[in-house]
């Protein structure tokens, strides 16, 4: 599962029990040796949808970690790309592998940047908000951005229930929670609450219109619907 220069078990305990901010301090120097990184088999396809889509002049990847999504905004956007997190030790790391961007620790709930950006991409990093702080998550996203602006991510579809990894999801999210309620300071990391439906529904009322991209390099469930799709919110 991890590399071998990945953390060992000790540090990944160590981190579960320190809060987001700390906890991700700790991990940057082997978060890419993690699968928590967002793999080039999603970047990629991303990356070839916006490119279509633009070209983009000013790009902002939002809980950029150590900057994934930097990368394709550098392939999209012809003017300066920024990149937020609350990490430093993250931030730290992006700055190492993409020199050229400009990086701001900042949370991302209260974005010091207003129609800023024409367009603004986030990989992996919604399972750290609660469903209750989304709504006001994606107002900060729409003032960032200017006029016609836009904000994509990729969504996997959700596995199939019963199946190992339905089951997977739901022992991690359960996990999670005993830990939250027995631990402080709290650890938020809950992805099976994100759902596309909802999703769709608090875009519109951040005023947004959305549009879904299939993402076919990664292929379609036995139903015949993508594994995953790119959502593209536009002000």
């Amino acid at each position: 599962m991890f590399a071998p220069q990945g953390p060992t078990f000790r540090e990944l305990a160590v981190q579960a029990l320190s809060s987001v901010e700390h906890g991700y301090d700790l991990l940057a120097p082997k978060f890419d040796h993690t699968p928590f990184r967002t793999p080039e088999a999603v970047l990629a396809p991303v990356a070839s949808v916006l490119d279509a889509l633009g070209p983009f002049g000013r790009g902002l990847d939002l809980c950029c970690g150590t900057g994934a999504g930097l990368g394709v905004l550098g392939e999209v956007c012809r003017e300066e790309v920024t990149g937020v997190d609350i990490s430093a030790g993250m931030l730290a790391v992006a700055a190492r592998a993409h020199p050229r961007a400009r990086l701001i620790r900042a949370d991302a709930r209260a974005l010091p940047l207003r129609a800023a950006f024409d367009l603004a991409v986030s990989f992996g990093a919604f399972g750290h908000f609660l469903p209750r702080e989304r709504p006001g998550l994606f107002a900060q996203v729409h003032a960032a951005l200017r006029p016609g602006g836009r904000f994509a991510f990729p969504v996997v579809a959700p596995p199939r229930p019963g199946g190992p990894a339905h089951l997977a999801l739901l022992g991690f999210d359960t996990a999670m929670r005993v830990r939250n309620a027995l631990w402080r300071p709290p650890f938020v990391m809950y992805y099976r609450g994100f759902g596309l439906a909802d999703v769709r529904r608090e875009l519109a009322a951040a005023g947004f219109g959305v549009e879904l991209y299939a993402l076919e390099e990664l292929g379609r469930r036995a139903d015949g619907s993508p594994r995953a799709r790119l959502v593209v919110a536009t002000r």
